[in-house]
C-alpha cells in the first residue's frame, strides 16, 4: 500500500496517542492577554484550525505566526506555543530565542530535534509528537494536543468528543469511498487550478486542503474567504476560468450562505465545476472529519496525476540552499 495511504489510515491512532499522552499544563488563561502559536507548514496548520474551532468562545486573541520574528506586542503577558514536528524548523527555532528574550511562558509540541533539546534544557512543558510521519500527515497529533490545551483553559472536557472522533475515523473505508465519488465528479477538470472558497470558520480547513493539494499532488491551489472575496475576487469570475471550485460553508451565518448560493449559480452558468463539501454542523467532529475526507481527496488527485505524493523535491532543494547561505 502507498505509504501516504498508510499514514492517513493512522489518523485515528494519532488522535488516541495525543489523548493518552496529554498532561495538564496547569496554566490560568487570566494570566495572559493573548496567545501566539508559532509553527509552519504541516506543523503550523493545527494552530490555525484550533483557533477556528474555539473562535466563538476563547476569551483572548490568538495569533498564528509563520515567520522568523514575533510581533512587537508579544511580551511577558503572552503565552507562546511553538510547534515543529521535526524539531529542526529554522523559523521556529529562531522564534524560540525571541520568546526567551521576551520572558514569555511557553509550551512546545515536537517530535524531537533541536526544539526538544531546548525544551528539556530550559524545563519547558513539552508535548511529544510520535516521529515517523511526514509532518503534513501527522496533523492528528498536533491538532489534538492543541484542542486539549485550549479546552483546559476553558475548563471544558473535550475528551469524550475526541474519543468519538477517533472511533469514527478508525474505519477509513466510508471516507475513502465518499472522496472517490467526489473525485470522480471532478477528475475531468483535475488539471485546472483548485480554488477553495470557505467562510471564516472553515478558512483554516480550506488552507489545509490547499496545502495538501500543493504538497501531495504538486498542483496549484488557492483559498478565498467569504464574505471578503465577494468584494474583490468575484470580479474575476467572467467567461471561462481554468479553475475547479470547491465550496466549504459552515452554515453559521445565513447571509454568507446566501453568498455561496449566488456564487454557485454565477459559476455554473458558465459551466464551471463547483463541488460543495457538505457539513451538517460546524464543530469539533465536523472539522476533524472534513480534514480527513479532504486528505483522501488530495491523495486521489496525486495518484490520478501519477505524482509522487511522498517526496517534496523543491522543499528539499530550498532547505539545502538555505543551509549553504
Amino acid at each position: 500500500m502507498n505509504i501516504q495511504y498508510e499514514a492517513l489510515k493512522k489518523f485515528s491512532y494519532q488522535i488516541d496517542f495525543a489523548l493518552s499522552n496529554y498532561s495538564n499544563h496547569g496554566l490560568d488563561i487570566k494570566k495572559y492577554t493573548n496567545v501566539v502559536i508559532g509553527a509552519l507548514g504541516g506543523s503550523g496548520i493545527g494552530g490555525r484550525i484550533v483557533k477556528s474551532i474555539f473562535l466563538d468562545e476563547f476569551p483572548i486573541p490568538v495569533e498564528c505566526v509563520a515567520e522568523y520574528t514575533l510581533p512587537a506586542y508579544v511580551n511577558e503577558k503572552t503565552l507562546v506555543i511553538l510547534g515543529s514536528y521535526s524539531g529542526n524548523t529554522e523559523e521556529t527555532l529562531a522564534l524560540f530565542s525571541e520568546v526567551k528574550n521576551r520572558h514569555c511562558d511557553m509550551l512546545i509540541l515536537t517530535g524531537g530535534g533541536k526544539l526538544e533539546k531546548l525544551a528539556r534544557e530550559n524545563s519547558i512543558k513539552k508535548y511529544f509528537l510520535e516521529p515517523g510521519f511526514q509532518p503534513r500527515m501527522a496533523l492528528g497529533f498536533s491538532l489534538t494536543y492543541l484542542v486539549l490545551i485550549f479546552a483546559e483553559f476553558l475548563n471544558k472536557d473535550v475528551k469524550p468528543a475526541l474519543k468519538k472522533i477517533a472511533t469514527n475515523v478508525l474505519n477509513t473505508a466510508p471516507y475513502e469511498d465518499e472522496m472517490m465519488c467526489a473525485f470522480d465528479a471532478l477528475k475531468s477538470r483535475v488539471e485546472n487550478k483548485f480554488v477553495i472558497v470557505t467562510d471564516n470558520y472553515f478558512e483554516s480547513t480550506g488552507i489545509r486542503f490547499a496545502q495538501q493539494i500543493q504538497e501531495n499532488a504538486k498542483h496549484e491551489a488557492f483559498t478565498h474567504v467569504l464574505p471578503e472575496a465577494n468584494h474583490n475576487v468575484i470580479e474575476s469570475y467572467y467567461g471561462t476560468i481554468p479553475s475547479l471550485f470547491i465550496f466549504i460553508d459552515s452554515g453559521k451565518h445565513p447571509r454568507v450562505t446566501a453568498r455561496f448560493e449566488f456564487l454557485t449559480n454565477l459559476l455554473e452558468v458558465e459551466n464551471h465545476k463547483v463541488i460543495n463539501m457538505t457539513v451538517n454542523e460546524f464543530g469539533l467532529e465536523s472539522v476533524y472529519e472534513l480534514i480527513h475526507r479532504l486528505d483522501w481527496l488530495s491523495l486521489y488527485v496525486s495518484d490520478y496525476k501519477k505524482i509522487d505524493s511522498l517526496n517534496v523535491p523543491n522543499i528539499a532543494s530550498l532547505k539545502e540552499y538555505l543551509s549553504a547561505v
